[in-house]
C-alpha cells in the first residue's frame, strides 16, 4: 500500500464536513475501519459519492434482488449500464431508465436534457445504436405558475436534446397531480439495437491496459450530483444549481458515433458512461465488475477550468464523457478513433495487479482503498417498514358513499371533464415538440397506447411504452406494483407485441421513513410477481429516493418502462377506431371498482378507496387471447382501458386520431347491477377495447383462452356521436366536442399569455 498524503488547503475533516457528505457517523467510522486510518478529503468525496443513495442503492439492494431477472432471451441483466435482451434474427435490444428528478426540480431545462443525454449513453456503451427514447413526467397542477415554468422547461429540454442528437422520442405518459408540486419527476428512457456478438461490456481487464478519458473535457458543474440526488428537495433548492449538469447533444452526437465505432475497432476491453458521481464511479465499478486494481493520475484528465482539485476531478459530472479501458499497445489506434469524431483521447491510468483503487495528482497518492471494497464494502440498510395509519385509513374510505355532484346527473358532463383532465388530456402539445420520425423507423409514434420501431432489415418491430400509477400504489403498494407492470404489458400488446422484459425506475421518498420503506417493499414485491407471471424479467433500472419537499414526500411512483416484440409488420394495430361498421368488442369484465380513480380525482378531489385488483393469471390469459386474434387478423384496432374507465377509452378510441375521428353506439346495460359511475368511470383492470369486422371470431378466440369477451357496439361516422347507454340513461357526445376537450385541454393552459411563459422565456423561476 501507498502512503496516501492529504492536500495542502484541504479542510479538515469535523463532523460537520462529514454531515455535509451525507455520510452518517457510523458510515464514517465504517470508512476509517477500511482504511485503517482517517480519509483525506479526496476520499472523503470519493466515499459520498459512491455510498450516496443514488450510486450505492443502500436501502433498495436487498429489495432489488428478489425479482425475476432471468429468461432464456435476457442476454445482460442487471448490474451493467443497461440490459439487453435477444429478439431473433442476431439482434439485440439494450434499453435503460433513469432518473433526472431532482436536477430537474432546480433547472427543467439543463435537468431534463442532460436526463436524457446520460441514458442514451448508458445505451451506447453496450454497442447499441440508440434508435428510440420514451419519457416518464409528473408534475404538480398546472394551476401552478411554477409547475407550468418546470412542465415548459422540462419538456423543452428532453426535445431539444433528442432532437439536436437525432434519436426520436416516440412516446412516454405526463401525470399531473398535486403530490408532486414540491418534487417533480422525471425519467428517461431509451432503446438501442446491436447484433448479439457486439455486446460491450463495463469490466476493467487485463493487467497493464491503458484506462483513458474520452470525450468532453471536465469542468466544475454537476460535482457532488449523485449526493444531491440522495437527498430531499428544500426551499434552498436553487442554491444548488450548480450540482445540475449543462448537456451539449452535439457532442454527444459524436461520441456516440466514436464509442460505437470503438466498440466494433476491437482497441478496446471495456466502456463506461462518466454518469452520476463522474470519474470515481465509472473507474471503481469497472475494477470491482473486473475484480482488478486501477490507478488514476488526475493530472492527466483533460479539463476545461484551471485549478481543479483531485476531489473536483474526480466527482464531477460534465457531460458527454466516457472511461474507456483499452487493449495495451492500441492507444494511438483509440486517440485516431476519437479525433476522427473531432474529439479527444487521453490516457489517465492503467489495470494493476495490486488490488487497490489509487489516486494521485502526479507523484503524490491522494486517495487509496483495498481491492474493491470502495464498491463491495457499502452499507446495506433494511430498516423498518410500517404502513401508516392514515394510508390504511384512505383505502378503507367507502368511496361509493361519496354523493355524486349535480351535474352528475348527465354522463356527458362528467366525461367531458376527465377528458379536460390534463393528466387524460392529449400530450399533443408536449410530442409536438419532439421529432418522433428522425431515423426513419417508427411506426407508430407518440399518441398512442404503446410506440412501434421497426427492426430495420427485418419483417419485425419493437413496441415500447411507460407505465406508472402513483395514486394506486399510495393506497396499496403491491396491488400497484402489480398494476403497473400488467398496463405496460396491456399497453404493448395493444399493438400486436408480446411483452419481453421491462426496466424500471423506482421513485419514492425518504427510505429512513417506516412508511415510505413499506411502500418501496410492497411495491418491489408486487412488481416481481407480475413479471413471474408475465414472463417479463427485469433487466435493469434505477432507484430515485428521498422526493420530497417541506410539503410533504411524492405519491410512490414505480415506473415501469415495456419492451416488446411484434413478429410481423402486418400484426401493427393501431390504438384507434377505423372503420365505421366494425364491431366493438369489450374484452375482460366490469366490475364496481371505483377507488383510486382519476374520476373521484378529478370530479371530487378526492384519493381514496381500494385501488382495482389486479388478477395476473387474468391479465396473462388477455394478453395471450388479444396477439392470438391479432395473429389471425381479426382485429382492427386495440386500446387498453385504463384512467377514467370505459367511458374515456371509448371516447379516445373515437378521436385520439383527430384526422379521421369516428362515432360509436355503446350498450352497456349487460352489467345491470354495476353503478353507472363504477360501470363508465371505473377502472377495472384486464380490460382491452377492440374493433372488428368479426366479433363473432374474436369473441370464440377469447373464450378457448378463458378471457370474458362481450360485443358492446358499434363504430359509426363521427356525425353520429358517442351514444352510451347504461341502465339508466342513453347519453349522446358531440364528437367534436369531446375532441375539442380533450385536444385542447393542455394548449389552453400553456399557450395562454400567463405570467409562467414571461418566466420560461427569462430562464427563472416564478413564485406563485
Amino acid at each position: 500500500m501507498s502512503t496516501v498524503m492529504a492536500r495542502p488547503g484541504d479542510p479538515v475533516i469535523t463532523p460537520a464536513l462529514i454531515a455535509e457528505h451525507g455520510l452518517t457517523p457510523e458510515e464514517y467510522e465504517r470508512l476509517t475501519a477500511m482504511l485503517g486510518r482517517a480519509p483525506t478529503f479526496t476520499e472523503l468525496g470519493v466515499v459520498s459519492a459512491l455510498w450516496s443513495e443514488h450510486c450505492s442503492y443502500k436501502h433498495s439492494r436487498p429489495l432489488l434482488r428478489t425479482l425475476p431477472t432471468q429468461a432464456p432471451w435476457v442476454l445482460q441483466g442487471p448490474g451493467e449500464n443497461a440490459g439487453v435482451i435477444a429478439v431473433g434474427d442476431g439482434l439485440a435490444v439494450a434499453f435503460k431508465i433513469e432518473s433526472h428528478n431532482h436536477p430537474s426540480a432546480v433547472e427543467p431545462y439543463q435537468g431534463a436534457a442532460t436526463g436524457v443525454g446520460g441514458i442514451l449513453r448508458d445505451v451506447f456503451t453496450m454497442g447499441a445504436r440508440p434508435i428510440a427514447l420514451l419519457n416518464s413526467l409528473r408534475f404538480g397542477s398546472l394551476d401552478s405558475a411554477r409547475v407550468r415554468w418546470l412542465f415548459a422547461g422540462v419538456v423543452k429540454g428532453i426535445g431539444d436534446y433528442g432532437n439536436c442528437i437525432g434519436v426520436p422520442t416516440v412516446g412516454g405518459e405526463v401525470v399531473f397531480d398535486p403530490a408532486y408540486e414540491g418534487n417533480p419527476l422525471v425519467n428517461a428512457m431509451c432503446i438501442g439495437v446491436l447484433r448479439e456478438e457486439e455486446l460491450m461490456r463495463a469490466v476493467a481487464q487485463g493487467v497493464g491496459n491503458p484506462i483513458m478519458a474520452v470525450g468532453a473535457r471536465t469542468g466544475r458543474d454537476g460535482i457532488n450530483g449523485a449526493s444531491f440526488a440522495s437527498e430531499d428537495l428544500s426551499d434552498e433548492n436553487d442554491a444548488k444549481r450548480p450540482r445540475v449538469q449543462v448537456g451539449d447533444p452535439f457532442t454527444e452526437k459524436l461520441l456516440l458515433e466514436a464509442s460505437l465505432e470503438l466498440i466494433t475497432s476491437g482497441h478496446i476491453v471495456a466502456i463506461q458512461d462518466m454518469g452520476a458521481a463522474g470519474l470515481t464511479s465509472s473507474s471503481a465499478e469497472m475494477a470491482a465488475r473486473g475484480d482488478v486494481g486501477v490507478t488514476i493520475d488526475v493530472t492527466k484528465v483533460p479539463v476545461r477550468e484551471t485549478g481543479m482539485t483531485p476531489y473536483e476531478i474526480l466527482l464531477s459530472e460534465s457531460q458527454e464523457r466516457m472511461l474507456v479501458v483499452a487493449r495495451a499497445g492500441h492507444e494511438d489506434a483509440v486517440r485516431e478513433i476519437l479525433a476522427k469524431w473531432d474529439l479527444s483521447a487521453a490516457v489517465i491510468g492503467e489495470v494493476i495487479a495490486e488490488p487497490v483503487y489509487r489516486v494521485t495528482e502526479g507523484d503524490r497518492v491522494v486517495a487509496e482503498f483495498p481491492g474493491s471494497r470502495l464498491v463491495t464494502d457499502c452499507p446495506v440498510y433494511e430498516p423498518p417498514a410500517e404502513e401508516s395509519a392514515a394510508a390504511v385509513e384512505r383505502r378503507r374510505v367507502d368511496v361509493h358513499a361519496i354523493a355524486p355532484r349535480a351535474q352528475e346527473q348527465d354522463p356527458v358532463w362528467t366525461l367531458t371533464q376527465l377528458l379536460s383532465s390534463p393528466t387524460i388530456a392529449s400530450k399533443a402539445w408536449v410530442w409536438r415538440q419532439y421529432d418522433s420520425m428522425v431515423q426513419t423507423s417508427t411506426v407508430r409514434g407518440p399518441g398512442g397506447d404503446a410506440a412501434v420501431i421497426r427492426l430495420r432489415g427485418t419483417d419485425r418491430a419493437l413496441a415500447s411504452c411507460i407505465d406508472g400509477n402513483g395514486r394506486y400504489v399510495a393506497l396499496d403498494p403491491r396491488v400497484g406494483g402489480r398494476i403497473a407492470v400488467a398496463e405496460a404489458a396491456r399497453n404493448v400488446a395493444c399493438t400486436g407485441a408480446r411483452p419481453r422484459a421491462i426496466t424500471n425506475n423506482l421513485n419514492f421518498g425518504n427510505p429512513k421513513r417506516p412508511e415510505i420503506f413499506f411502500q418501496l417493499r410492497e411495491a418491489v414485491a408486487g412488481i416481481g410477481e407480475a413479471c413471474r407471471v408475465l414472463e417479463t424479467p427485469v433487466t435493469g433500472g434505477n432507484v430515485s429516493l428521498y422526493n420530497e419537499s417541506p410539503k410533504g414526500a411524492i405519491h410512490p411512483t414505480p415506473t415501469i418502462g415495456m419492451v416488446g416484440v411484434i413478429e410481423s409488420l402486418s400484426h401493427v394495430t393501431p390504438s384507434a377506431f377505423t372503420t365505421a361498421g366494425d364491431a366493438i368488442v369489450l374484452l375482460g369484465h366490469c366490475t364496481d371498482e371505483l377507488g383510486g380513480s382519476e374520476y373521484l380525482l378529478r370530479i371530487h378531489d378526492t384519493l381514496a378507496g381500494a385501488p382495482p385488483t389486479c388478477n395476473l393469471q387474468a391479465e396473462r390469459h388477455l394478453i395471450d387471447a388479444l396477439l392470438d386474434a391479432i395473429g389471425k387478423g381479426l382485429v382492427r384496432s386495440a386500446h387498453d382501458v385504463s384512467d377514467g374507465g370505459l367511458a374515456v377509452a371509448l371516447a379516445e378510441c373515437c378521436m385520439l386520431d383527430r384526422e379521421r375521428m369516428t362515432g360509436a353506439s355503446v350498450d352497456l346495460t349487460a352489467w345491470p347491477a354495476l353503478p353507472e359511475r363504477a360501470l363508465l368511470f371505473g377502472e377495472a383492470q384486464g380490460r382491452v377495447l377492440v374493433s372488428t369486422s368479426t366479433p363473432d371470431a374474436v369473441v370464440a378466440v377469447a373464450q378457448r383462452h378463458g378471457v370474458p369477451a362481450r360485443t358492446i357496439g358499434t363504430v359509426t361516422d363521427a356525425s353520429h356521436g358517442l351514444v352510451l347507454r347504461t341502465g339508466t340513461h342513453r347519453a349522446v357526445a358531440s364528437i367534436a366536442a369531446l375532441a375539442d376537450a380533450f385536444h385542447l385541454a393542455i394548449p389552453r393552459i400553456m399557450d395562454g399569455d400567463t405570467p409562467a411563459e414571461h418566466a420560461v422565456a427569462a430562464g427563472h423561476a416564478p413564485v406563485d
